[in-house]
C-alpha cells in the first residue's frame, strides 16, 4: 500500500491492520496553534523492519513520543494487536512491550554494562542484588544479538564505541522482552563499520520477531535493512508500504514535496500513488 496524502486513503488502503502488531487510525496531535501530526495511519507488523522518514519538522519525533506514551494524541486511536490501546504514560507503553531508543540512549557512563541493562530493574536475592544472575542474563541476551565486539561485560558503558553503546541499549529493551523497538536515529555520527554493527542488530531484531521501527535520515541504511517505508511530510503521512516500491529517488521526492511523481523503478510506487489520487 502506498498513500499520498493529495487523496484520502480508505480502509482497504492499509491492509496489514490484521496482521499488525501496532496500528494508528487518524493520529493528530496539536500545540496550540502547530499542528505537529495530522491523520496519521500507519500498521507496523511484527518480525519487520520499518523506517520512518521525514525532512526536519516533519513531525517524525512526534509521532514516536506519541506511540511512546510521552504524549497523548489530540485525535485518532492507537491499537495494539488490533484492540484500542490506551498508551497514556511511558508506563504504559513499557507494560505493552513498547520501548523507545533515543539518540541520547539513555545511558550513565560510569556504570558497567550490566548495570547499564539492569537499571531501575534490578534482581535481587535475599534482599541482595543477584550480580551473578544478573551477569548470566545480560551476557546471554548481547550473544543472542551477535553482539560479539564487547570485552567485558564488566567494562565501564563510557568506555564503549558508538556502536556499542547503542547495542547495549538495544540489548536492555530486548531484556525487558519488548515486542516494538523504536530506534531514533541510530547510526547517527557513527563510522562505518560502527554502522555495520548497528544494521546488523537490527536485522537481528526482526529476525526474533521484533517489531522495529527505525527513524533515519540516512536512506542507505534504510535501505539496507527496511522491510516497509514510510513518509512524513509536515505532520502528514505522504506514503507508506513495502521497500520494494520505492527507490532513493521516490523517496526523496516525498520527503521534500510530499507528492509522488517519480516511477519507482522496482515496482511503480509513483503509479500507485497516482491511483490512490484518482480514488481520493
Amino acid at each position: 500500500m502506498v498513500t499520498d496524502i493529495a487523496g484520502s486513503s480508505s480502509p482497504t488502503d492499509y491492509g496489514d491492520d490484521v496482521g499488525s502488531l501496532l496500528s494508528l487510525r487518524g493520529i493528530s496531535k496539536s500545540f496550540g496553534a502547530v499542528q505537529a501530526l495530522e491523520d496519521v495511519n500507519l500498521d507496523i507488523p511484527a518480525g519487520k523492519v520499518t523506517a520512518l522518514v521525514g525532512d526536519n519538522g516533519a513531525g517524525k519525533s512526534t509521532l514516536i513520543k506519541t506511540v511512546s506514551g510521552i504524549w497523548q494524541p489530540s485525535a485518532g486511536e492507537i491499537l495494539w494487536n488490533g484492540k484500542p490501546a490506551d498508551i497514556r504514560t511511558p508506563r504504559d507503553a513499557d507494560a505493552r512491550g513498547i520501548a523507545t531508543v533515543y539518540q541520547d540512549l539513555a545511558l550513565c557512563d560510569n556504570l558497567d554494562i550490566v548495570q547499564n541493562m539492569y537499571l531501575g530493574h534490578e534482581e535481587l536475592r535475599w534482599g541482595l542484588l543477584d550480580e551473578n544472575k544478573m551477569e548470566i542474563t545480560a551476557r546471554q541476551v548481547l550473544s543472542d544479538l551477535s553482539v560479539t565486539t564487547v570485552q567485558s561485560i564488566r567494562q565501564p558503558v563510557g568506555s564503549l564505541s558508538g556502536g556499542q553503546r547503542q547495542a547495549v541499549a538495544v540489548a536492555r529493551a530486548v531484556m525487558r522482552e519488548a515486542k516494538l523497538v523504536i530506534l531514533d536515529e541510530p547510526t547517527a555520527a557513527l563510522g562505518v563499520s560502527q554502522t555495520a554493527q548497528v544494521l546488523d542488530l537490527i536485522t537481528t531484531l526482526a529476525s526474533r520477531g521484533i517489531a522495529v521501527m527505525v527513524v533515519s535520515h540516512n536512506l542507505n541504511d534504510v535501505f539496507a535493512v527496511a522491510d516497509r517505508i514510510a513518509v512524513l511530510h509536515l505532520g502528514h503521512m505522504a506514503s507508506s508500504g513495502p521497500v520494494t516500491d520505492y527507490d532513493t529517488q521516490s523517496v526523496v521526492e516525498l520527503i521534500t514535496t510530499g507528492t509522488l511523481n517519480h516511477l519507482a523503478a522496482n515496482s511503480g510506487a509513483g503509479a500507485k500513488a497516482a491511483d490512490t489520487d484518482s480514488k481520493g
